[in-house]
């Protein structure tokens, strides 16, 4: 009888050994960049984010013109991408079908953004954009790897230092 292993789609925190410590996420990607370059088994390793923060940016204020504007475009492009469809499997004019697939898309989402801007009921007037962002970046290594790891890495740190 074979066994057949389950692998989690969510990885577990990693096991290991610290081998590096940076700033931001692109050095971490460098220092993982540079021992793969090596020949280093970078399967052991595992770039670990800690102090993680969430950050919004508030980008402007939210109006009834941005909402129904923005629900027209969000369904005049949904609109279109119906309508090719459906044309690749009619014989009707192709042109028609994808201006009236446009035409009900952005009136059924401009309602749909004008309602739900209402639902709010003002408490959220402005757009914004979110993003979780580490504080630093760490290198996880398996401990039977973490010795040749953190060596290949201070070859890195004189050489960029």
């Amino acid at each position: 009888m074979r066994r057949i292993r389950m692998v989690s789609p969510v990885p577990g925190l990693p096991t290991g050994m610290v081998v590096g410590t940076y700033d931001q996420y692109e050095q971490a990607q460098q220092a993982v960049d540079y021992l793969s370059d090596h020949k280093f088994p970078v399967e052991h390793l595992a770039i670990v984010g800690t102090d993680l923060r969430q950050v919004e940016r508030v980008t402007g204020r939210m109006t009834w013109g941005k909402a129904i504007a923005g629900g027209l475009a969000t369904g005049a492009w949904l609109g279109l991408f119906v309508g090719l469809l459906l044309s690749l499997f009619t014989d009707e004019g192709w042109g028609t079908i994808i201006i009236m697939s446009m035409a009900w898309g952005a009136v059924f989402m401009m309602i749909f953004g004008a309602v739900g801007y209402a639902f709010t009921g003002g408490r959220r007037d402005f757009t914004s954009k979110s993003v979780i962002v580490a504080s630093k970046y760490e290198i996880y290594c398996q401990h039977q790897h973490a010795e040749d790891a953190r060596n290949h890495l201070a070859r890195l740190s004189l050489r960029t230092g």
